[in-house]
């Protein structure tokens, strides 16, 4: 029977950090399936259609890495792809709060589907999206963060020229 995990999240941009925890899934499931939240109000810089691009771009030498998009209620989209986990991953302990209580939600609405936390390995345990964004937007190189086709759609979204 083919272990299946979720690994869900804005991903606004991927950056290092999250493909780390996606290494470290394949590790213990036999597949992956990255699900790119699709939510209208919330704001980010990229379309969930250009994330999911981006996405697919960054992991294509990942076979048994698979990216979609989704919509509503995170367990039923589990409960979908016939999966029984969601990964998270959890960067410092100001992300443990939120993290948890998300995981013991989920379970009340489905007690099939478990939560486990991946951590980063250590260069990334400070790294987000947000921190990236705001690096290039102020003209910084973000290549030690992101994969360098991120870089460049960062940098073109912001209009910047390379240095």
């Amino acid at each position: 029977m083919t272990k299946i995990a979720v690994y869900p999240g804005s991903f606004d941009p991927i950056t290092y950090g999250h493909l780390d925890i996606i290494k470290r899934g394949l590790q213990i499931f036999d597949g992956l399936t990255i699900a790119v939240l699709n939510n209208p109000s919330k704001k980010t810089l990229f379309s969930t259609a250009d994330r999911v691009k981006m996405l697919k771009a960054v992991v294509a030498s990942m076979p048994r890495v698979e990216v979609t998009s989704f919509d509503g209620l995170l367990v039923d989209f589990v409960i979908a792809q016939k999966a029984k986990v969601i990964i998270r991953g959890l960067r410092a302990v100001s992300d443990f709060e939120y993290e948890l209580q998300m995981a013991l939600m989920n379970r009340k609405l489905a007690k099939t589907v478990d939560t486990i936390f991946l951590m980063p390995a250590e260069p990334y345990t400070y790294l987000s999206s947000s921190l990236v964004k705001e690096i290039v937007a102020r003209g910084g190189r973000a290549a030690k963060f992101v994969p360098p086709l991120v870089e460049q759609e960062l940098r073109r979204k912001f209009s910047l020229t390379k240095k």
